[in-house]
């Protein structure tokens, strides 16, 4: 299930590795109504990793010990946890704490726990679940701190991202698994860091807070299990991000065009 491909191509200077690594299918037909983010490297390190998870997967090898590249089922459930728990620890220790994540669905009994104890320990949590989510947010006493919302609009919302304060050092994680049992425990899957400040930046600047504002095609899950439109001003407009999306990237296009002229 994970969303990997690796070109070796041989140039002048030698043979050189392209590596692509995406939250969404390799399909022609989905990709023109599903949104989903795809980096591609060719730094040393990320193609190394993706040869050898390409070897895990082929069984060629039976690789373990990975750096830039979290697997599942070896330890992406693991690091998630360990990666929630900090966040805690940070808010207990008087540190800015918080998650914010996009995924398709949370399933997963440990992970929801996990979450809920980050949120009684005072961690904000800002989930974006398009589909299934088992977990009950702004319960007193368990979740008051987790608010979760949908999105449902011209395009199926399939990227999964996933931010971490880390006490002001903040990561980034691009991922092509959901908070499910499948995809933790049954599939091999992929979670990596962003560490391109140039993407980070617009991932936390740009794409969330624009995500996170939505107020046309959002809605707002409730601790019953019903979800509401959220509520705007009398007569202001309501932020469809699926729309803003699609201007930034006609400003995007003219731009290089004009460059281009």
């Amino acid at each position: 299930h994970c969303k990997f491909a690796l070109i070796v191509r041989r140039e002048k200077q030698g043979l050189r590795t392209y590596v692509h690594m995406s939250t969404g299918n390799y399909n022609e037909i989905t990709a023109r109504v599903y949104t989903d983010f795809g980096i591609m490297t060719c730094r040393d390190d990320m193609a190394f990793e993706a040869t050898g998870l390409f070897n895990y997967l082929t069984g060629y090898s039976h690789q373990t010990n990975w750096r830039k590249i979290i697997i599942a089922p070896i330890s992406l459930r693991q690091k998630t946890l360990a990666l929630i728990q900090r966040e805690m620890e940070n808010r207990k220790a008087g540190k800015r704490a918080g998650i914010t994540a996009k995924l398709n669905a949370v399933v997963d009994a440990q992970v929801i726990r996990s979450l809920y104890r980050a949120s009684q320990a005072g961690v904000p949590i800002d989930l974006v679940v398009r589909g299934i989510c088992c977990l009950r947010p702004g319960v007193p006493g368990l979740s008051e701190n987790i608010r979760v919302t949908s999105i449902v609009g011209r395009f199926l919302e399939h990227t999964r991202v996933f931010v971490f304060e880390n006490a002001g050092d903040t990561e980034v994680y691009f991922s092509s698994a959901d908070w499910m049992p499948r995809n933790l425990n049954r599939r091999v899957e992929a979670m990596w860091m962003v560490e391109q400040e140039a993407i980070k930046e617009r991932v936390l600047t740009q794409i969330l807070p624009t995500i996170l504002s939505d107020t046309a095609k959002s809605y707002i899950l409730q601790s019953d299990g019903s979800y509401v439109r959220p509520a705007v001003p009398a007569g202001a407009e309501r932020i469809s991000s699926q729309e803003a999306f699609i201007r930034f990237a006609e400003i995007a296009y003219r731009e290089r065009r004009d460059d281009d002229d």
